[in-house]
């Protein structure tokens, strides 16, 4: 008693491997990047979209964007979930996300034309990333979150780049206000 075969994947889909896999991939990502890279900054260029009903969307938010474009390559999917992650975590830095790991990517590349192992890349990442924690950590300036002012300057920097940085100082007091009426402290002292 034979069985048709059952496929998971498409038949029509074509399997990579080595140096061509990880070429593509890197084109998926950086194509990903590219969509929303004008988006960015205080310049930034509104993209028109059309909802599944038909009409017209004018945004520059980065997620925004992303969730409404369909990829199939598994690594531009891959970097739409990382925006997504990024906004269920932080609320904030999408588009920066996604541009930064674009270029993380691009910056491979030479690399690995030159033959130099993946691991070997990743293992220098890694020490990249704890320079940069031990810089960070050097330069940056503690914040007292007891302090208005230092509240004041956090809210600003995230809505500067929003539409509600229309309303100014206004947005910036209600937001610090909000924060304060809710806020509890654990028994850490958080």
């Amino acid at each position: 008693m034979s069985q048709a075969p059952v496929y998971i994947l498409n038949p029509e889909a074509k399997r990579e491997q080595g140096k061509k896999a990880q070429a593509a991939n890197i084109k998926a990502a950086k194509a990903v990047a590219d969509i929303v890279r004008t988006t960015l900054g205080p310049k930034s260029m509104l993209k028109m979209l059309l909802d599944p009903m038909g009409g017209i969307v004018l945004t520059n938010d980065g997620n925004a964007i992303l969730r409404e474009i369909d990829v199939q390559h598994p690594a531009a999917k891959s970097m739409i979930e990382l925006a997504r992650a990024q906004d269920e975590e932080v609320g904030d830095g999408t588009t920066s996300v996604i541009i930064l790991a674009g270029e993380v990517l691009a910056a491979v590349e030479g690399f690995i034309e030159k033959e130099i192992h993946p691991t070997v890349i990743v293992n220098a990442y890694f020490r990249a990333l704890e320079e940069i924690v031990k810089i960070t950590n050097e330069i940056g300036t503690p914040i007292n979150l007891e302090d208005d002012v230092d509240m004041t300057k956090i809210v600003q920097s995230t809505i500067g780049t929003k539409f509600a940085s229309a309303w100014g100082s206004l947005i910036v007091d209600l937001a610090v206000k909000a924060v304060r009426t809710v806020s509890q402290t654990d028994d850490n002292g958080f």
